[in-house]
């Protein structure tokens, strides 16, 4: 129960339902104010006093779960090694891999728990075959399938997320005939960890001598002209527009977008948006939600909440899955998650090695 309104409708749901529902909350740093403060539906004390309130409404035993230590090693130092690399990662589809359908179902199993329920907005179906099948909500705007894109086949068995088949306002209208109050409670949209949300200032204070560079070059993709510098290249993101203080305009007067980031010498190559389309990517550490197919025609989503692309993929050696796109995205970055679908369904996710831009040879 992070102390939002959706995983408390979970629990009220999962308790109506008859099952032994017990609500914990992840008390995921020692220091909370080290992250964030202020009630936003994860994380902080506040959210904690919310979810006590709303477990003692529903009328469940509650209790604080400290997961700082495994938060912090799966997914606060994961991010931070992650965009030293140059790469972009998604902490939410870690947070779920890491800990709450890792760390927190592991634990749940040894105390002899059945499943955890959680908030997100998914649906689990049983296949002819008889596995556990991931899908998308019902809800389009606030399908959650994406971050949970991570689960194995023995996790799902484990889980249960009794909000799939509802809509974001009935939810809510539900949590006020409940009497929760946080019926009308704000959704959280940003890095929990990151307390003010400066992402970049937040990473050039945490990365210290981890930090690949110190500065580098700002250079124009066609041409190799020097149009700037910075202090450090992970402040910077592929597809970014905005921040890039670059004195040269382009000759055409058209907005530059960073197109590649190298962390070793710091160059950070800058470009017109077109050249930011891609028609293909390798992921890899690949996680399957059933079975591992060989060859799959079904769409990919490239961001948490993106548009779905057309695509054939092949499953690879060395645990690679090639990705062709029928469709072209723009965008995309290296460490972001490929979850892929065969309909509504759920096949698996793996994370974007590479990609390969429109035109240029395979």
């Amino acid at each position: 129960m992070s102390g939002g309104v959706d995983s408390a409708v979970a629990a009220a749901r999962a308790a109506e339902a008859g099952h032994d529902v017990t609500g914990i909350h992840l008390a995921l740093s020692r220091n909370p104010k080290s992250y964030r403060s202020g009630a936003r539906g994860c994380c902080t004390i506040e959210d904690s006093n919310d979810a006590r309130r709303a477990a003692d409404v529903i009328g469940i035993p509650f209790y604080v779960w400290d997961m700082s230590e495994e938060f912090h090693q799966g997914v606060v130092e994961d991010f931070l090694a992650e965009y030293a690399a140059g790469r972009t990662p998604n902490p939410c589809l870690r947070c779920n891999e890491k800990i709450k359908f890792a760390a927190v179902l592991d634990r749940a199993l040894a105390l002899g728990f059945d499943a955890v329920v959680t908030g997100h907005y998914a649906q689990l179906r049983t296949g002819a075959d008889g596995t556990i099948e991931l899908h998308r909500a019902v809800d389009a705007g606030k399908d959650q399938s994406y971050v949970l894109g991570v689960l194995t086949q023995d996790q799902l068995a484990h889980s249960l997320f009794p909000l799939g088949d509802t809509t974001k306002p009935e939810i809510r209208a539900e949590a006020d005939r409940r009497g929760l109050l946080v019926a009308d409670k704000p959704d959280s949209h940003d890095i929990c960890f990151i307390a003010d949300g400066d992402t970049q200032g937040w990473l050039g204070e945490k990365l210290g001598e981890a930090a690949p560079n110190r500065g580098g070059e700002i250079v124009d993709h066609a041409t190799g002209d020097v149009l700037g510098t910075h202090a450090g290249s992970w402040g910077y993101t592929i597809g970014q527009r905005k921040g890039l203080r670059i004195g040269h305009p382009a000759p055409d007067g058209r907005p530059r977008y960073v197109l590649d980031i190298e962390p070793v010498s710091g160059t950070v190559t800058v470009g017109p948006r077109e050249a930011l389309r891609i028609d293909r990517l390798t992921g890899v550490r690949p996680r399957w939600c059933g079975s591992v197919p060989d060859r799959l025609e079904g769409t990919v989503q490239l961001r948490a909440h993106g548009a779905e692309h057309r695509m054939v993929l092949q499953s690879g050696a060395d645990d690679r899955v090639e990705i062709a796109l029928l469709d072209p995205a723009e965008g995309i970055a290296p460490g972001q998650a490929a979850v892929v679908y065969d309909g509504t369904r759920v096949v698996g996710s793996a994370t974007i090695a590479t990609t390969g831009r429109v035109g240029a040879d395979a």
